[in-house]
């Protein structure tokens, strides 16, 4: 008996996923500038349907901001721990939470398959960094790409990077 309510609220939830997928598909589509933003952002390797939405809806400002700000709004750029003559470690801090996951995501695939991003990751890794280190700096830098590229409204290409 359980196995059937578990089957029918996976399906159940399943639908209201789908449909609330499509209302986020048209509601893009709709708007013109909407719709041209996501596609520049779905032309950069590593960011997929859900990283380009997730950008568009929570950093409303991409390309009308420097990449050091956009940094900041995402939550990757480094905070310095400093006090007088101390100087502490630096870590990431602040920003919107979710957009900063969704960008750890996307910059796991960009390390792999975006030819710039890819031997960055390499360069960082030959150097010793740690994993978390460096799919932070990739994660960095896909954000200031696409901030870059939404500000000259131009698709991404191997020269762009």
């Amino acid at each position: 008996m359980f196995e059937d309510v578990d089957t029918e609220l996976k399906q159940r939830i399943d639908s209201l996923i789908k449909e609330l997928e499509n209302r986020i598909t048209r509601a893009i589509a709709s708007d013109e500038r909407l719709s041209e933003t996501a596609g520049v952002l779905r032309s950069i390797p590593g960011i997929g349907p859900v990283a380009s939405t997730m950008l568009i809806a929570e950093m409303p400002e991409i390309g009308t901001i420097t990449g050091e700000q956009a940094a900041a709004l995402t939550g990757l750029a480094p905070v310095a721990h400093d006090s007088g003559t101390l100087r502490g470690k630096r870590a990431i801090a602040g920003g919107r939470r979710a957009l900063r996951h969704v960008m750890f995501q996307a910059a796991l695939v960009a390390a792999n398959h975006n030819p710039s991003l890819k031997s960055f990751a390499d360069r960082l890794r030959k150097a010793g960094k740690p994993h978390k280190v460096i799919i932070t700096a990739v994660a960095r830098k896909l954000v200031t790409i696409a901030n870059t590229l939404c500000k000259s409204r131009q698709k991404w290409t191997a020269a762009t990077a």
